[in-house]
């Protein structure tokens, strides 16, 4: 059996939970930090960051726009991370067309979140947005990376924390990796 008194408190109940849900997306904010034009695509890339008000938590990510047709690509990166500015690397010579992109997004240490002492890795992504991989060990610390327009290959360098210490010093291995930007793949260590 119910209770008529219950029933007559059920409908406001549902009506303040759908207003609090309701207000609590609403409470969100979103930054528009930077437009970057795909050349010879019909893709525009939006670097986001979603923040949360209830939580003060940043939530990264791209957005890939098709200016022809308005339909939208949304690429995540987990919460407070640190993605860069994109970049297109096109060489038709070679069937190249890509998105490079720094990103801090592996807490290390696993104390305090992300941060500017965890590592940077580089992804490539396609350029719609529909493809995103990484290049780079999660445990690799990016320092530079530059494109050899020639061969097609990507020089990164960096290091590991070989000693654990959560810092850059001697004890450290540094290193320089050759990826190949077609096939994503590893080719050299040095």
């Amino acid at each position: 059996m119910t209770n008529p008194f219950m029933k007559k408190l059920l409908i406001p109940a549902f009506l303040f939970l759908n207003q609090a849900v309701s207000a609590q997306y609403k409470s969100s904010n979103i930054n528009f930090s930077k437009l970057t034009e795909v050349t010879g695509t019909p893709y525009m890339i939006a670097t986001v960051d979603h923040v949360e008000k209830m939580s003060g938590e940043v939530i990264p990510f791209l957005l890939f726009i098709d200016t022809q047709t308005g339909t939208q690509q949304r690429v995540d990166f987990p919460g407070n991370s640190y993605p860069g500015l994109p970049e297109q690397v096109r060489i038709d010579s070679l069937g190249i067309n890509l998105i490079l992109l720094q990103a801090r997004t592996h807490d290390l240490d696993g104390k305090k979140g992300i941060n500017w002492n965890d590592p940077a890795q580089v992804f490539i992504l396609s350029v719609d947005g529909r493809q995103k991989h990484q290049l780079t060990d999660s445990s690799f610390f990016v320092r530079t990376s530059a494109v050899s327009r020639t061969t097609g290959t990507l020089v990164v360098t960096g290091h590991y924390d070989s000693n654990n210490n959560h810092r850059y010093d001697a004890g450290d291995s540094n290193e320089i990796q050759v990826f190949d930007l077609k096939s994503r793949k590893l080719l050299y260590k040095i």
